[in-house]
């Protein structure tokens, strides 16, 4: 898997927020800038979420891959960061690109508010949830990427 200082290129890049249900997908443009909600894919059969996500790869040209990795609040890694890690791994198998594994303690949390703030009800649609979620995590890269470029870090 790569590490976040790998990357360098352009491209788009696609954020997925893995979960046992559904897995929120975003898509950033292709100059890194922004990040969109895409769509949200159920979990399984694990190879129709293969095919989808692979299929969007390709229709995307995605150049990169995020993984939201859900530590505990301490930073440790429990059972749904360790299976979250096991995912990364199959999408890179699967699809050929590397994987960046990133931190996404709250990005659930934090889209369920942002859907409050918005008159949205995040009990009653959980896949836009998930799709917010991995938008956050994707703009948070993409904003470290912009950091990192111009010497902001």
């Amino acid at each position: 898997m790569k590490s976040l200082k790998d990357n360098t290129q352009h491209g788009r890049v696609l954020a997925l927020d893995w979960g046992t249900v559904r897995v929120g997908v975003a898509l950033s443009d292709p100059g890194r800038v922004l990040a969109s909600p895409y769509d949200t894919f159920p979990a399984k059969p694990k190879q129709q979420l293969f095919d989808r996500i692979r299929k969007v790869v390709t229709q995307e040209e995605v150049k990169d891959i995020i993984v939201g990795l859900p530590l505990n609040m301490d930073g440790s890694e429990g059972d749904s960061a360790k299976k979250a890690r096991a995912f990364a791994v199959e999408i890179e198998n699967e699809t050929g690109i590397e994987v960046i594994c990133l931190d996404e303690r709250l990005s659930s949390f934090s889209a369920e508010q942002t859907l409050r703030a918005v008159g949205r009800k995040p009990s009653k649609d959980k896949a836009r949830v998930d799709r917010v979620a991995a938008t956050l995590v994707l703009q948070e890269y993409l904003d470290s990427l912009h950091h990192r470029e111009y010497g902001h870090e």
